[in-house]
């Protein structure tokens, strides 16, 4: 259950929404950095042809970042003596990766256009070019956010979802951002590409709400699958697949649901209650449906702002003047 703190932060959230909508704007830098859009896809793409879980991997971080304090590049501070930094939350740490494409990023658009192309603006551009470059929609982002000066390990603590998480949880959460449950199942589509951690589904297969009994909701021969890829005691950090196409942006994920080989209960939830097993059955007999939906929900996601003070960031992992 969220804290009365976390309660709050999620109420500054929303009151931000609205006021952040209006500043934030298309081709913002059109004047003053035209070719940063450009730049950012074109070094994604790089990192992508070197690494394929590259674009789920940056994709992932704008959801890490925008749920907790709002799409400032929060998530991207390292850890000081002074603050706890939002990548060793628990949802995070072992978990989130490709940092360094979004340090790449920022580095080249550094030297095209210095301090003009926030951090925060980084990610949700990376996030865009990594669908599209994976074979998904593409959209216009809105941008001219600002970095935030800080970051917050307890509210990404009390705000991220586990893969544990139900539908019923996950519904609550997504409403509190003004999140409808077809955005929520939209943008779980972002397991259309990438990978996951045994780890996050080991209780899944052997101990089931503390049963000691698999999920009754994954398919048997998945289930055979799944047992020889994540043997109980075995390697917490081998990954598997979150979808049977994992490099391709597409709505195999859903068929998958349908199937009950969802990787991670908090996906193969999405099938168990009437109100999302609606999209998710939509989604899978029709991507543009998907497509449309996706694009929608993750541009409402990347209008969460917190209303604090920002500066445009040199460094992504670290603010501006700082002295240790």
């Amino acid at each position: 259950m969220m804290s009365h703190s976390g309660i709050l932060l999620v109420l500054l959230l929303l009151s931000s929404v609205a006021a952040a909508a209006l500043s934030l704007r298309r081709n913002f830098y059109l004047e003053s950095c035209p070719e940063a859009e450009v730049i950012a896809r074109d070094v994604l793409s790089g990192a992508m042809a070197g690494d394929a879980r590259a674009a789920a991997s940056v994709m992932r971080l704008q959801f890490h970042d925008c749920l907790v304090n709002g799409c400032d590049g929060s998530l991207l501070l390292d850890e000081t003596a002074a603050m706890a930094g939002e990548k060793s939350a628990l949802s995070n740490v072992n978990s989130l990766r490709s940092f360094q494409v979004i340090d790449e990023i920022k580095e080249a658009l550094e030297k095209a256009c210095p301090t003009l192309v926030s951090c925060a603006d980084i990610l949700i551009m990376a996030a865009r070019d990594a669908v599209f470059l994976s074979g998904g929609p593409k959209w216009e982002v809105k941008l001219a956010r600002q970095d935030s000066l800080t970051a917050s390990q307890e509210a990404s603590n009390e705000i991220m979802p586990s893969p544990r998480a139900n539908a019923t949880s996950l519904i609550a959460l997504f409403t509190k951002f003004n999140l409808s449950v077809q955005d929520l199942v939209a943008l779980s589509g972002s397991h259309s590409i990438g990978k996951a951690r045994c780890f996050s589904i080991v209780f899944r297969l052997y101990n089931q709400s503390g049963s000691g009994q698999p999920d009754p909701d994954i398919d048997s021969q998945y289930r055979v699958e799944l047992d020889k890829l994540c043997p109980q005691g075995g390697d917490g950090n081998v990954t598997g697949d979150l979808d049977a196409t994992p490099q391709r942006f597409d709505n195999q994920y859903y068929k998958d649901l349908v199937r009950g080989r969802g990787f991670l209960n908090s996906d193969q939830t999405l099938f168990a209650l009437p109100q999302t097993r609606k999209y998710v059955e939509i989604f899978s007999k029709n991507q543009e449906r998907f497509f449309k939906a996706f694009v929608q929900g993750i541009i409402k996601l990347g209008d969460l702002q917190s209303g604090k003070p920002g500066e445009i960031r040199r460094n992504c992992r670290v603010v501006n003047n700082i002295s240790y």
